[in-house]
């Protein structure tokens, strides 16, 4: 009977090893040929919501208002991404590639993460700006929720890439968006949520 449970152990650990199997995959991002714009301002003000293109179906959905934005990634709760703004307090800008941490299990890839560089201006030197990876959870059919997990300070950082997909990676799927509050690694500039 032992030497028919060991093996049979040994079997459900390598099938544990191959489920959950986690990649990256990139995405590009570019405001005039990726997105639609939804909404924006008439008039007086400056703003606009926009729905862009993502991984495989999962959108991301961008809310810009005075030089600054908020993204959400993934399917939002109810088609509405505006209850919910996150953004730095400095101007800031968004890359033009999204990494998206990939979670395979047989044959289904699900999308669990992003890491996006955003560019944050400097308000005392405008010829200084600072990187930083924002890394976000993103948005499930389910489970609508998508928030800033950390921020990983990118210039001067060598191992920023590898901090944000660690970060992802063990801290993403189980974080609680609204409760649970956001890692920052390095310096970082100021940055907050506001829910409406």
């Amino acid at each position: 009977m032992r030497a028919v449970l060991i093996p049979l152990a040994l079997a459900g650990l390598c099938q544990a090893a191959h489920a959950g199997d986690i990649s990256s995959a990139y995405t590009d991002l570019d405001w005039t040929k990726d997105c639609v714009t939804y909404a924006q301002a008439e008039g007086d003000g400056e703003w606009a919501d926009l729905a862009c293109s993502g991984y495989r179906g999962y959108p991301v959905l961008i809310a810009y208002d005075d030089a600054r934005e908020s993204l959400f990634y993934g399917f939002p709760p109810g088609g509405d991404m505006t209850s919910v703004w996150e953004s730095f307090s400095d101007f800031s800008s968004s890359g033009a590639r999204i990494e998206w941490r990939i979670e395979t299990t047989r044959d289904r890839a699900v999308p669990f993460a992003v890491i996006h560089r955003r560019t944050v201006s400097n308000p005392e030197d405008d010829k200084k700006s600072t990187d930083v990876l924002l890394v976000a959870k993103v948005g499930q059919m389910d489970a609508r929720e998508s928030c800033t997990v950390g921020l990983v300070l990118a210039t001067g950082n060598p191992q920023a890439n590898d901090q944000a997909r660690k970060l992802a990676d063990e801290k993403a799927r189980t974080f609680a968006c609204g409760k649970d509050r956001h890692t920052a690694i390095g310096n970082v500039p100021a940055f907050g949520r506001v829910d409406n």
